[in-house]
Formats: structure tokens, sequence, C-alpha cells
């Protein structure tokens, strides 16, 4: 059967989507907080709590008594991983909603921008919502100097921004000063102000700043509407430096840290020394250094003093920011959530004679082996916390496996908007709420790396100094697959069990009984992802495995039609369909001049192992999925009546394709859908 496809377009008008949903209910305010380096163990309600309850005295501990109280009043996430093992490719993928499979920021590709499509800023400005980025970007690109970086955060949908643009600017926390790594540039959209922060650590800053925003939003002309802030600290990473007081009393409208907009003296903690305040707690620590109770305890180290004194003025920074929710009698319409990009950072930046950061003192990776780089779960757990009143119960532990990467279709449904096609993350509401039926998720990681897993005795003996190069993680339900020094597609997962086994000690490849599990994973690693060229892989010219289907399948492709009105080429998660059936190719025949979306289901029989190309050109706006990897992306930006093509090496078999089509207005040209061998040969659909 030939699989050209032939689409007579119908007639649209044009409606805000589901706009009975969006006013029956008023779309909250949503707050995104983000750490830097901040590990899964360096949180009290995750893991210091459990040390200080222990009594040990050669376990020193650290606290964030407000997070603490965040996670009594709302829920955490104990199985939430990053995308990525560091910042830029992390944070990416957070703000794409796309893990490390489809994305185009992968590994060490700091400063490279993130590629001009959806955000979740974007998704939620088109809800309705004002959108504020504030601190650390680091994705803006570097093919022009500021303030014309081709990803500004106002070019992907952002309506303001302050904060650091360049990776390597979120390494210092003075940045009028430069203390230890040089004076850096701050940005107020498209102006630099650096030269009016004297004596502004960053974390008070950014806090600073984004209390004048929710203050100054409630207060004017937008009140009305929604706002969504991504929060992004550039603590406690890098050069480990300290405030210049106690943070101050009280919080929210009349405490805490406040913007004074004087320059010179931007904030209220812009006196004194720079660089000088530990909390009162760790300035005095003693902790059992030789683990010997006979022997006398020693002062903890200054670079642990620093290192918990960071910790805590986030901690103190979120608390302070609740307050305000709560002075403005808006902390019930606000949904908050906390979490770090990656794990633990074995960095300090500090001079010589500084004795060198360790995780190992506070086991700021929990219960787990790895740290930051690393694809072990120390690199990739993350502690995250969301508060919602009266939507999210309290106390709640949430031990269902997820990636940061699910908080854009997430937003999204708590926008009353379709998440795009695109998204590869999936809602985590019905999990918060109680409420509907909650989607898995696919944590899948992909990185490289050149260095090696720390040598700490703390860590099993077997991936002490272990190279990492290419390395790859895969979940599947509480087994968790992963591969370290990849040389090809055929080498081995080791398997761990995540939940009864964190640490990763019992390798269940090794035992009998694991080998379809071994077989399933390596298959689904080629099937989640695309090739992408400034990040090779010794398995992108492999060829991707078909899968294996038990029910009868007919010639055709089966198809469900929505009806609305949509921003963009929509996941259909969630949406009923009005009619459906199957049909020998996409004919887009089926909608009777109803505007809408139509989505096309079914399998590609593959008759034998080569390569096939894939092509599209379309009236209208599309995308296409080939098993988990995004196969075409005719969505955002997309030009009408342009061809683009797909070249995939595939083995024999049926290979899963979904095609979303959204129905474009006034259009009387045909869309086509190709895929052929090299030979020319058009190959046949399938369908249940």
């Amino acid at each position: 059967m030939n699989h050209y496809l032939n689409i007579v377009i119908a007639i649209l008008w044009l409606t805000g989507f589901s706009s009975t949903t969006v006013n029956a209910q008023k779309k909250p305010n949503i707050i995104f907080v983000l750490t830097d380096d901040m590990g899964y163990g360096d949180v009290g309600v995750f893991f210091q709590n459990q040390r200080k309850r222990s009594g040990d005295r050669s376990k020193p501990y650290e606290l964030t008594p407000n997070l603490d109280i965040m996670a009594a009043n709302g829920a955490r996430f104990t199985q939430q991983y990053a995308d990525a093992p560091v910042c830029a490719p992390s944070r990416a993928s957070l703000l794409s909603g796309v893990n490390q499979g489809n994305a185009s920021v992968r590994d060490n590709e700091f400063d490279k921008q993130i590629e001009n499509n959806h955000t979740i800023a974007t998704v939620l400005r088109q809800a309705g919502y004002n959108t504020v980025a504030i601190g650390k970007w680091g994705l803006q690109g570097v093919k022009e100097e500021g303030p014309n970086w081709p990803a500004h955060p106002l070019k992907r949908g952002f309506d303001s921004y302050y904060g650091y643009m360049r990776h390597k600017d979120g390494h210092e926390h003075y940045p009028f000063e430069g203390i230890y790594d040089g004076k850096k540039q701050v940005w107020s959209d498209y102006s630099e102000v650096s030269a009016g922060l004297s004596k502004c650590y960053t974390t008070d800053l950014w806090t600073a700043a984004a209390k004048k925003y929710i203050i100054t939003h409630q207060k004017g002309k937008n009140a009305a509407k929604p706002f969504f802030m991504y929060l992004a600290y550039d603590c406690p990473h890098a050069v480990i430096e300290l405030p210049t007081q106690a943070y101050p009393q009280g919080g929210g409208l009349k405490g805490g840290v406040q913007w004074l907009g004087k320059p010179g003296h931007m904030i209220n903690t812009a006196t004194g020394n720079v660089d000088t305040y530990r909390y009162p707690e760790y300035e005095n620590a003693t902790y059992d250094d030789d683990n010997n109770p006979a022997t006398p305890d020693v002062p903890w180290p200054d670079t642990y003093k620093r290192y918990a004194t960071a910790t805590r003025r986030i901690d103190d920074a979120v608390g302070d920011i609740m307050h305000l929710l709560a002075d403005l009698n808006i902390a019930d319409n606000t949904l908050v959530v906390f979490t770090s990009d990656n794990g633990p950072s074995i960095e300090s930046y500090l001079p010589a004679s500084f004795k060198s950061n360790q995780p190992t003192f506070f086991g700021s990776y929990g219960p787990f082996d790895g740290i930051k780089r690393d694809c072990w779960e120390g690199g990739l757990r993350m502690p995250t916390i969301v508060e919602w009143p009266s939507h999210i119960g309290r106390d709640k532990v949430i031990t269902m496996p997820s990636m940061l990467s699910d908080w854009m279709a997430t937003f999204a449904v708590v926008a009353h908007i379709q998440p795009p096609a695109r998204t590869d993350g999936v809602s985590l509401l019905p999990v918060l709420t109680g409420k509907g039926e909650q989607q898995n998720s696919l944590v899948y990681v992909e990185y490289y790396e050149g260095g090696k897993t720390p040598n700490f005795k703390e860590f099993e003996a077997s991936r002490r100094g272990r190279k990492r190069d290419q390395m790859q993680v895969i979940r599947m339900g509480d087994l968790v697959g992963v591969r370290y020094q990849i040389k090809t597609a055929d080498d081995d997962f080791e398997i761990y069990n995540a939940i009864t086994d964190p640490k990763e000690i019992d390798n269940l490849a090794l035992k009998p009984g694991y080998e379809s599990t071994q077989a399933q994973m390596k298959a689904k690693v080629l099937q989640a992802r695309h090739a992408d060229t400034e990040a090779p892989r010794p398995y992108d010219s492999v060829a991707i495995p078909s899968v294996d289907i038990t029910t009868k399948l007919l010639p055709g492709i089966g198809w469900k039609y929505y009806k609305g009105s949509f921003p963009w080429v929509a996941n259909s998660m969630g949406l009923t369909a009005i009619s459906e059936g199957t049909s020998p190719g996409i004919d887009g025949n089926k909608t009777s001049g109803m505007p809408g979306m139509l989505c096309y289901e079914g399998f590609i029989n593959i008759p034998a192992d080569g390569f096939y190309t894939f092509s599209l050109q379309s009236p209208g706006k599309a995308y296409v999925r080939l098993h988990e990897a995004t196969l075409i992306d005719a969505d955002f930006g997309y030009v009408p009546g342009k061809m683009i093509e797909q070249r995939v090496r595939l083995k024999a078999g049926m290979h899963p394709v979904k095609f979303n089509y959204l129905i474009p207005l006034k259009t009387t040209s045909k869309i086509q859908f190709l895929c052929k061998n090299d030979k020319g040969e058009s190959i046949s659909a399938y369908y249940h």
C-alpha cells in the first residue's frame, strides 16, 4: 500500500482552547525554584534529618527548616530524576519538556542556545500567564554578545528577565566585587546593570527581585492574570561564598530580604562585609573526624561551614517567598515547586588555602552513590518538593518515577491548555492531587563526560574511580539500567532494583532470569531517542529495533478526531475524541469541515533491515513520532509547504508511528507523508 497522503483541508474557525474549563476555575500562579548542584541528600526531609536523629557525631548535618515545612505542607518526590547530571542539558530539558533523547542541548554544551521551540514559558504565556525568569540562564547561545543573544529568555517565552545570562557568571555570587572568579554581568531584560550591585549576594539578590516582581504584579493592572516564575539560583554551585550578614528577620511584605532599588544599595542586605557571614549553628560546629568517641571532636572545616550556609540561605529564601505569598493572600492559588538541576558537586573554586569540597562531609548524595556528572542515582535523583494548598494533601510522599521534563506537561494541564505533541513528559497532576489517571513517565538519560566517579570510600568499590565516558540510564518499573563507558549498542546494562537497592550494589544482570529485561532495555534506549551530530554516541548508527506485536494487524491506519482550536500541534493525552475509525491512509476526510486535530496511530511495516526516508510536506502544522523519538517536527515555526525529510536506520518488523496534524485554515493544497526505502519503494502502514 502506498503511504502517500492526500488530505483535503477543512475550513476552521478559531476559538480559545477549552474556554469553558478555563473560565470555570481560576488558574494558579506557578513558581518553579531551581537550585544549582544541591544534592538529594542536602535537604533535611530527604536525608539530613536522618543524620541528625542518628546522634552519630561522625555524621555532621545541615538544616533546612523551611523546606521541611514546605514538604510537610505538600508533597515530596522521592524518585524524580534530572534529565542529565549537569546543569546545561538538565535545565534545557526542563524548560523544553523533552528528555535527552530528543533534546538539542546535550552533554557539556554550556551557553548553547536552547532551541527556538516550545518552552514552559511559551506554553504558559499562551495560556494567559505573565512570565518571568530570574537568576541563572546559561542557554542563550554564544554566536553574539549581549544583549543580542539568539536565545535570550525574552526570545523564549519570558516577558521579563533579571539575572546571570552566561553559564560561567553563575560561578561567582558577588557580581560587582567578583571576589574569587572576577566581576560578572547581571542583565535586566536587555540592559546590563551590575554597576549598581555592590555587596549583593546573588541568593539574596534573586530573592529580592522575585519578591519585587510578585508584589508589583499583584498591585498592578495585571493582577487578575496568573504569573509563572522561573527562579533559578546559582548556589550552592562553584565558589562557595558567604552572605554579608544574617538573613533579615521575618519575611514576606515587611521582613526578609527587600528590594530597595538604590544603586550601591540595591537590596537591604547589601551592607557590611562581603563573604563573611556563617550561620551560628555552623560557626562553632564540631564533629567526630576519626569516628572515635574517645578522641575530642574537631571544628568543621571552613569549606563546609560555607556550604551549609549556602544551602541554608536558599532555605531562608524559600521561606521568605512562601511568607510573601501568605501576606498577599495568594498562597492557596500558587503552585510552588522546589528542586535542583543535578547531583552535588565536588567543586568549590576556593583558593588553595581552603579545604576542597567533598560531598561526603554531609552525604549530599543521600542514600545513593554518585555526584554531579554521574549517572548513578546520586547524580540524578532530585530533592523535589511541591506545595499547592487545598489541592495537594499534606506530607504526601510520591514514589512514582518521574523526570524534570515532566513539569512542562504538568503546568500545561494546570493552566488548562493542551501540551505540545513534542513534549516527552507526562502530567504529574494526577499523582499530586489524587484525581485522574496517572500516566507513566519515561525515565531516560544519556550523557558523556570524560572524568571519573570520585574515589570515595563511601561508594561501592566497583565504581570508585570508574571512568565515565558515554553513559546511559533507563528505568523500567522498579528496575534501573545503567551503562558506563559504552562502546557499542550491545554493551550490557548493569541492572539494579532502585527501591530495595538504592546504592546499586546488587547487579541483577549477573543473575539468571534478567535476560529478557536486558534485551528490553537495549531496545528501549534505541527507540527512545534520535541522533544529534553535536553530541555523538557510539550507538547513533545502529538500526532501531522493531516491536513485538501479539495481536492481528490489518492494512491501514487508525485515526481520531479532536474538535477544537489548538494553538499548536497538541499532545492528545486527556482529550476525548469526537470520532474515530480506520482508514486506508491518512486522508483527513473525517472532519466534516470542523476545526481541530487529527491523530493517526499505526505501525510502519519495515520489510528488511536498512535505511528508510520519511518525508513530510504539509499545508498545516504536524508532528510525527517514531517509537518514543521525534521523527519530524513541523510545528513551531514550520513554513507551510516546506518539505522535511528524516533518514533513519530500522530493523525489519513493525515500528509504531504517531502522526498529529493540526488542520489549517482555508487551504486546498494537499499533504504528503511518505516512507520509502533506499530503492524508492513506499512502505505500508497497519493498525490494530
